[in-house]
């Protein structure tokens, strides 16, 4: 799974390093932040209107045929393998699929990244949730496959990362032939070229031989 990741690239530097154009006046709500939880507005690259645009979505996809913003399940993950038959991705899948800038991921509290310290992408899915007042709620979910022999030590899921060079193919809309074309994305990817942090030490008591885990 995906639970946590982190995006501390600057904001004069993160359009030249991703190699996109970043919106006007993203730099009044973007912020470099070591840790990344759902629920929270995260950097997305879409495509809207046939060409690629950068906008913030909250973490947690809400469908669009949803009846209620505040009741509504917020999925943040998506399971590569079902993500054309779930009712909650299906159209996200055809039609609005994104990608999440990333340094670094989480799994139980391990930082994992590449070793040469660049960004990577996340493969995920958008939506856009339109209320009776016409107000909008833009959302988004990281799609999740098999963990590889570096991950499955922690978990048995890790995040889809999408290989530089295929953004536009990600982000086009697709249906039929061009989706099952875009299946073979969905599998693992090589651990080589990446490392993991050492596990954080947890806090010990004054006094006490007692140790507290810092994580579950």
């Amino acid at each position: 799974m995906c639970g946590r990741f982190s995006l501390t690239i600057p904001i004069g530097t993160l359009g030249r390093q991703l190699g996109v154009s970043l919106p006007p006046g993203l730099d009044r709500h973007y912020a470099p932040r070591q840790l990344i939880a759902p629920g929270e507005p995260v950097l997305a690259l879409r495509q809207e209107h046939g060409r690629p645009e950068a906008a913030l979505m909250l973490w947690g996809l809400l469908p669009e045929w949803s009846k209620d913003a505040l009741s509504a399940h917020r999925p943040f993950n998506a399971r590569g393998e079902t993500v054309p038959e779930k009712a909650s991705f299906r159209g996200p899948w055809r039609h609005r699929r994104c990608l999440l800038p990333a340094d670094g991921f989480f799994e139980k509290g391990r930082l994992i990244r590449r070793r040469d310290g660049a960004p990577f992408w996340l493969a995920g899915l958008w939506d856009r949730w339109i209320g009776p007042d016409g107000s909008e709620v833009e959302s988004c979910c990281v799609i999740t496959t098999a963990a590889n022999g570096l991950i499955r030590p922690l978990h048995d899921r890790m995040p889809v990362l999408l290989p530089d060079g295929l953004e536009q193919a990600w982000l086009a809309p697709a249906d039929g032939p061009g989706l099952r074309d875009l299946e073979p994305l969905l599998g693992g990817w090589d651990p080589a070229g990446w490392e993991m942090d050492p596990p954080l030490r947890p806090p010990v008591i004054q006094g006490s031989s007692a140790q507290l885990p810092l994580f579950n």
